[in-house]
């Protein structure tokens, strides 16, 4: 097997800007692992959060394509992956590049989507995703809410922590208003202390908003949990909940968890969170990072798994290079094609 890989710049179609940051454009490392003349492919995207530029990501996805160099085919080569058989880990983002370009591959070799090799057969996994709106004046944001309802999008999720917490309330108002039929999911990215969260949440429950997520800043999961106790919302773990420890001592004591791919490491971290939680009374969140389709697509084909999905990263983007999942009327589907089932706009430029 062989890799390769290159650097992309992906551009929003306007900066989104939530409590910690504004957001115009980040880079990704696309990773292509070939072999007998089939193609698997995976994305890891920059994060300043996470301390991921594009220098560090090239040089760690090349120490990982020269350990996928040593298996002599991919499937044994994604089992070590999953086994985790390999001393040294990269980061979570890393491996979820990895790992999403070995499962296209293995795909594509099978002639079955993702979704089948992980156990999921009949339907292809669909889900309506929640459309991001950030922290934006009240006018702009019902003019966006009422565009989104138009275009089919049932679910909405408002960005929230600006300095004047009536500037939120005012907001969910507007939205509420151009939106009232609309699911509305709340992120104010850690930005509330726990007395703000919970003077604030009860107006919140009021406007009709469904959950929140992370209201409290990240480092203190117990204090999340015992907010989540007496919240009137349900509370979702982001920032909180990383990989598999972090959901295990948040499983039961939070309603949700949201769970990345790219911040937990990949599809088979996640499943093992799903299985986890699973009874507790806490469910799944499927998130996402601000990315292209290359890396939406391997959580679209989980789906079907989750009581909360909001996997629109890639329809933040001014040019989405890759297609496959949809997502513009609101509904994400994961493709019957072999492996991801994504292709590059310029399908010449990529073959599979």
């Amino acid at each position: 097997m062989k890799a390769s890989q290159r650097t992309v710049r992906l551009d929003l179609t306007e900066p989104l800007r939530i409590s910690r940051s504004t957001m115009a454009a980040r880079e990704a490392v696309w990773l292509t692992i070939e072999h007998e003349g089939r193609r698997g492919h995976g994305e890891a995207v920059t994060s300043v959060y996470y301390g991921l530029d594009a220098d560090t990501l090239g040089r760690l996805l090349r120490a990982e394509s020269q350990w996928v160099a040593r298996f002599v085919d991919p499937e044994t080569a994604l089992e070590a992956l999953r086994t985790g058989t390999r001393k040294a880990a990269a980061p979570p983002a890393v491996t979820a590049a990895v790992e999403s370009a070995l499962l296209d591959l293995v795909g594509k070799r099978a002639g079955v989507p993702v979704h089948q090799l992980l156990g999921t057969h009949g339907n292809p996994p669909s889900a309506a995703t929640a459309r991001t709106i950030g922290i934006t004046t009240p006018g702009r944001a019902e003019a966006q809410a009422a565009r989104l309802v138009r275009d089919g999008f049932s679910v909405l999720k408002l960005k929230a922590g600006a300095p004047d917490p009536d500037e939120d309330l005012a907001r969910v108002r507007a939205v509420r208003a151009a939106a009232p039929h609309a699911r509305l999911l709340l992120d104010p990215n850690g930005a509330w202390s726990v007395q703000e969260s919970e003077r604030l949440l009860p107006l919140f429950a009021e406007l009709g908003v469904e959950a929140v997520e992370q209201p409290l800043p990240p480092g203190d999961p117990e204090a999340l949990a015992k907010l989540a106790e007496r919240s009137p919302l349900p509370v979702i773990a982001d920032e909180d909940a990383v990989g598999f420890e972090d959901a295990r001592r948040l499983a039961g004591r939070v309603q949700g968890i949201n769970v990345k791919l790219a911040k937990c490491g990949g599809i088979s971290a996640a499943l093992r969170i799903a299985e986890l939680i699973a009874g507790t009374g806490t469910e799944l969140m499927l998130g996402c990072l601000t990315a292209s389709t290359l890396s939406i697509a391997p959580a679209v084909h989980l789906a079907d798994r989750a009581r909360w999905v909001d996997l629109d990263g890639h329809l933040l983007l001014s040019d989405d290079p890759w297609v496959g999942v949809g997502g513009t009327d609101g509904i994400v589907r994961a493709s019957c094609n072999p492996g991801l089932g994504v292709r590059r706009r310029d399908a010449a430029e990529a073959p599979a």
